[in-house]
């Protein structure tokens, strides 16, 4: 981008009524993100009503600054208490209560916020760099490339939402299926429609994404209440929650910078996002210590590493799904939908049309991530009052959000319905360990699946090998085919290995 684009960009973030919204947001996300149980994701898609009245680049900010905030005030908890405010906390929720046990509560959370931030920032400079590069080279994509990047999203986020490659292919089946309602894409039939008026438009998005992340984040809470443990009754006020988190970052400064760069490239990939960085990074982090058997019994290094990793992989999710309107994770993937909303198509040609939006967009990740210090430092030092909220006054208040949000697209008591539906089938998957995530990418990326290959196959001919005619695109389709295919070799070869010890057994 040219430095007049940014300056532009620039000034549309700095205007009063966006920082104010970043900073609106950012408390809000700190408070939801501090309440264990209560996700990012849930925190977003309780926002989806309110960006109805923004600008873009007001909605866009207020989700970003939301869940930056939210990921990293996950930590808290799982200092003060041992439970993990969000997925990614849970990562290396165990070093951060020894931690907390050692006396160095203050330097847990100092951590978690400080290198959060610096991530945030490595991961925005990422997308500022990257997502103009891969535009450019994105306009030159065809149906068949789109294709195959939106199947390769899709899988990957069904192979690597849980430890069970068959239970998020079924859940992202599901949402495959989920998409297919409403009229054809090319003749105009309604299609699974069971004669419901409501349902001609298709299953709407944001009820579901209501649902499937706010209702059954309250019913999974309800079910687990008495669970969780009792707030601590008193906490001290630090004068300095921030003392060590400079000497801990010269003791292990390529912790920092291996946790960014991973959190960063684990968070491009479409369907993947931070949650998974965080793991991988503090795995790592172990892995490559020269001290490994300090890891667990309250050790800084992997706490740098994998917070670092949050909000770089974060930002960098933004990556495909700006350039290529596939969704990096569910957050953005609720973004996507927002963006549609305001008459704005995700993809190459956004970068042309509006770069002076995009590049504020991409700038608001810098002020929001930039805002997570000072505001964190007084979330740190109201960490107690936070987690002190009793969730009889939690709870009923979502619930009226669910359902105010939901009534509120179509002015329906039907999407009120699909919300709630949605909720209590995400729940029941959860309670059976099937993932969410699948579910929603496929629901967002299905017509976008359905479209290209329908046009594909048009220019084709009704050709398959049509997919593989275009350099890109047989690159592309060998890769997706071996995902496909890697699992099934696998356990043929696991079966094949196993005869012949058998075979020499006998």
């Amino acid at each position: 981008m040219s430095s007049d684009i940014l300056l532009d960009g620039l000034a549309i973030v700095l205007q009063p009524h966006v920082l104010g919204i970043i900073l609106l947001s950012a408390i809000y996300g700190l408070f939801v993100g501090a309440i264990p149980g209560l996700s990012a994701t849930m925190a977003t898609a309780l926002l989806i009503p309110l960006t109805f009245y923004m600008d873009p680049v007001s909605a866009i900010a207020a989700i970003v600054a939301t869940t930056a905030m939210a990921i990293t005030a996950g930590d808290l908890p799982g200092v003060l208490l041992r439970i993990p405010g969000t997925p990614a906390s849970a990562a290396y929720v165990e070093e951060a209560y020894a931690l907390n046990l050692k006396g160095k509560a203050q330097l847990a959370m100092g951590i978690g916020i400080v290198f959060s931030a610096a991530g945030g920032l490595f991961g925005a400079i990422v997308l500022l760099v990257s997502a103009p590069l891969l535009a450019r080279a994105a306009l030159s994509f065809s149906s068949f490339e789109f294709f195959w990047l939106a199947l390769l999203g899709l899988l990957t986020s069904a192979l690597v939402s849980t430890d069970s490659p068959a239970r998020g292919l079924f859940s992202l089946c599901l949402g495959l299926l989920i998409s297919t309602v409403g009229l054809d894409v090319t003749s105009g039939q309604p299609r699974f429609t069971f004669g419901v008026i409501e349902l001609y438009g298709g299953v709407s998005f944001i009820p579901t994404m209501i649902g499937m992340f706010a209702f059954a984040e309250l019913l999974r809470g309800l079910s687990a209440a008495g669970k969780v443990p009792p707030v601590p009754e008193r906490q001290t006020f630090w004068s300095n929650p921030f003392a060590g988190v400079w000497r801990a970052f010269k003791s292990y400064p390529l912790s920092f910078f291996r946790g960014s760069a991973l959190g960063a490239s684990i968070g491009a990939l479409p369907g993947v996002g931070g949650d998974l960085a965080a793991w991988i990074a503090y795995g790592m982090s172990k892995r490559f210590s020269k001290t490994p058997e300090k890891f667990g019994t309250g050790h800084e290094e992997g706490l740098i590493e994998a917070s670092s990793s949050n909000n770089a992989g974060l930002s960098s999710a933004w990556v495909p799904a700006l350039v290529f309107g596939i969704p990096g994770d569910a957050v953005t993937a609720i973004a996507i939908g927002v963006l549609f909303m305001k008459g704005l198509n995700p993809g190459p040609q956004l970068f042309v049309d509006n770069p002076t939006m995009l590049a504020a967009v991409i700038l608001t990740f810098a002020v929001a991530n930039l805002l997570l210090v000072p505001i964190g430092y007084f979330a740190i030092k109201g960490a107690h009052y936070v987690l002190s909220v009793p969730r009889g006054l939690v709870v009923p208040s979502i619930l009226v959000f669910c359902v105010v949000g939901s009534f509120a697209i179509n002015n329906t008591a039907f999407d009120v319905g699909t919300m709630l539906a949605a909720g209590l089938v995400a729940y029941l998957m959860e309670s059976n360990r099937f993932p969410i995530a699948p579910v929603i990418l496929g629901l967002v990326l299905g017509p976008i699946l359905e479209r290209n290959f329908i046009m594909s196959m048009q220019i084709a001919d009704g050709s398959l090998l049509g997919f593989f005619s275009r350099p890109l695109a047989a690159v592309l389709g060998v890769v997706v085919c071996g995902i496909v295919l890697m699992p099934l070799l696998r356990g043929i070869l696991r079966r094949t290995r196993k005869r012949a010890a058998d075979a020499r057994a006998a």
